[in-house]
């Protein structure tokens, strides 16, 4: 039977293994050590492509870290994002090892491929799979203003809000854009306006985040790639 593993880059202590139950999720075989045993710890969750992990993904999850007093972030790779298309997407297996590689410098950082070891790229899946299995353990969804404003577009969306927290972490140039679509009119009541707030209430609390602006973009890098190989 396969078997899943969310592994810090610096620690073996912080190994977190699942074995795979289908589409029912995920079971188990061990406690979370360190960081994520039995204690209430507050976990990040940043999925995403990650085509290719870049220094933007280690700043917003440093900056989640200590807005929302965050104990660790974990970096969901997905092995396909189904809103991108196909040809522009690296091979997962590369994709995890360049984000294990950028995010060894933080050991409050953990990598998984648990997604495509599950066989199911739908965050409301994941999500509730992981809140099943640890429901100790306090959940935040983080994710981009541009993603916000693209949420609607995904499976179920709505069941991430009502799964765990969001928090919304500013993304030049998304925020007016993100701010005036459907998924802030529709959960607009709950939003929280303190960052910390959202530990106060249930989900589907959320929080938008103003950030310092980061360069860098996953599509500058690729372009940058791109050109390198055509001068050689």
């Amino acid at each position: 039977m396969p078997e899943a593993q969310l592994e810090s880059n610096n620690s073996p202590r912080s190994n977190i293994r699942f074995v795979v139950t289908g589409r029912s999720g995920l079971k188990p075989v061990q406690f979370l050590p360190s960081f994520g045993d039995r204690r209430r710890r507050r976990i990040g969750i940043l999925g995403g492509s990650f085509n290719p992990a870049h220094e933007g993904h280690l700043h917003i999850s440093r900056e989640a870290l200590k807005r929302l007093n965050l104990d660790q972030v974990w970096w969901l790779v997905s092995p396909q994002n189904p809103l991108k298309a196909l040809e522009t997407m690296a091979q997962a297996n590369q994709r995890l090892a360049i984000a294990k590689t950028l995010a060894a410098a933080d050991p409050r950082i953990l990598v998984t491929d648990v997604e495509q070891r599950m066989g199911d790229n739908r965050t409301a899946h994941s999500l509730q799979s992981l809140c099943r299995h640890y429901p100790n353990l306090r959940f935040v969804w983080l994710m981009g203003s541009d993603n916000l404003a693209e949420i609607p577009r995904w499976w179920r969306w709505t069941s991430v809000f009502n799964t765990v927290r969001v928090a919304v972490l500013d993304r030049s140039p998304y925020s007016y854009i993100s701010l005036g679509g459907s998924a802030v009119s529709r959960y607009a009541r709950f939003r929280a306006v303190k960052p910390l707030s959202i530990w106060f209430h249930s989900p589907p609390s959320w929080t938008y985040i103003t950030i310092r602006r980061h360069p860098a973009s996953a599509t500058e890098f690729r372009a940058k790639l791109s050109l390198a190989a055509q001068i050689k």
